[in-house]
């Protein structure tokens, strides 16, 4: 009886949403509050100041974390992955970076930087991809 309603209808979408929500610039943001961060830190002697800095710096660390992985898990497809194989190692670094052995654990600007970097090569390859 419910058939009479109801019929199955295949739906093939790219993402849950429209792509316009997704966008790699939202981690890169985090990620330069990050190296700030460190560089100020880096200045300041004031234990108070570098206990209300190292808060920030990991709150903004997971932020970039999170952006990352809505990226990998969300927008990315497995045909992106096919034709950027080297997307996973991206992400996987990216996030180490981002975690308590990088920047959330450190003020080490040489990781911050290179956390940029990964981000950076992250959103060529999504630019890459939003414009095929």
């Amino acid at each position: 009886m419910l058939s009479r309603f109801f019929t199955a209808v295949e739906v093939s979408a790219h993402c849950d949403l429209p792509c316009g929500v997704y966008d790699p610039a939202q981690a890169r943001i985090e990620a330069e509050s990050i190296a700030k961060i460190c560089e100020k830190v880096a200045d300041n002697n004031d234990p108070d100041f570098r206990v209300r800095a190292a808060i920030i710096k990991e709150q903004r660390s997971e932020l970039v974390k999170h952006h990352l992985w809505v990226l990998w898990t969300d927008y990315f497809k497995a045909p992106h992955f096919e034709k950027y194989p080297e997307l996973h190692t991206l992400f996987n670094e990216a996030t180490k970076l981002a975690g308590a052995s990088g920047t959330k654990g450190s003020f080490d600007s040489a990781q911050a930087q290179e956390l940029l970097g990964k981000i950076d090569e992250i959103d060529r390859i999504f630019k890459e991809t939003k414009a095929a």
